[in-house]
């Protein structure tokens, strides 16, 4: 964590982190055009955010994006903010809170978490109805071949639709699927009211994308949920959801045990 607080002590870097809030994913040209520094020195800065995990990178052919990453800050939140009064970690947990929205002009949510583990244990428990019960609530019916359907169980009856499938499947380096379909009765399992049923049910099929790769003892696991409309409800739902769910997968495989489902 030392070298979180490191990252969020300079001034430049905060602004650098302010700009990717107001606008994720972008380029190191579009970051220098906002900013009044040099080319160089904000290549420094993104080198530091980057090693504090507060900023993740994406190719996109040639371009290399820059986001915003919620994952250390959600760390330090869980580690200390329990602990004390809200008053004295007010700005702390108001950080917390700006990190993890993901702008709603953005078109995807991305999250790097670095677990201790192995990619093949990471893959189980993506995969493994018996991990993803355990942390997520809910199993997917499938043989996890690219095209494959996918059946959705736990949160009200099961959920299967022809455009439910597995988009890609490279076991312990990459997995993709499109996302799940709204139905009336998982909106009454996950207390979603007919307000914001009616207008997600509306928006384009969403899909998830796990990078795994193994750096050491650890592997770096990043998360892509990407293919909303501008403005989406979907993309500020599971912006919400996705760090206190990573969270808990990284505990289970850490430790055992998942995070209490709050």
């Amino acid at each position: 964590m030392d070298e979180v607080f490191k990252a969020l002590a300079d001034a430049s870097r905060r602004r650098l982190l302010d700009s990717l809030n107001e606008r994720n994913g972008q380029s190191l040209r579009e970051l220098c055009a906002g900013l009044d520094m040099t080319r160089q020195s904000v290549s420094k800065h993104l080198a530091l955010l980057e090693a504090a995990n507060l900023v993740t990178t994406r190719w996109r052919g040639r371009e290399k994006l820059h986001h915003l990453n919620a994952e250390p800050v959600n760390a330090i939140a869980e580690r200390w903010i329990s602990r004390y009064d809200h008053e004295r970690v007010h700005a702390l947990a108001d950080l917390k809170k700006a990190l993890e929205q993901t702008p709603m002009d953005a078109n995807a949510f991305v999250y790097t978490t670095y677990i201790r583990t192995t990619p093949e244990q990471l893959w189980q428990g993506l995969t493994n109805p018996e991990f993803t019960r355990r942390y997520w609530g809910l199993s997917f019916d499938t043989d996890w071949q690219p095209g494959s359907p996918m059946v959705w169980e736990g949160q009200g009856p099961a959920s299967a639709d022809p455009e439910q499938v597995v988009l890609e499947s490279d076991p312990y380096r990459r997995l993709s699927y499109t996302w799940h379909t709204f139905t009336p009765e998982w909106a009454e399992a996950a207390g979603v009211g007919d307000d914001v049923l009616a207008r997600i049910a509306d928006e384009s099929r969403s899909k998830v994308t796990f990078e795994i790769e193994r750096l050491g003892e650890m592997v770096k696991l990043t998360v892509v949920h990407d293919g909303f409309e501008p403005g989406s409800t979907v993309l500020e739902m599971v912006g919400g959801g996705w760090p206190h769910l990573l969270s808990s997968l990284k505990t289970l495989l850490e430790t055992g045990h998942a995070l209490p489902d709050d």
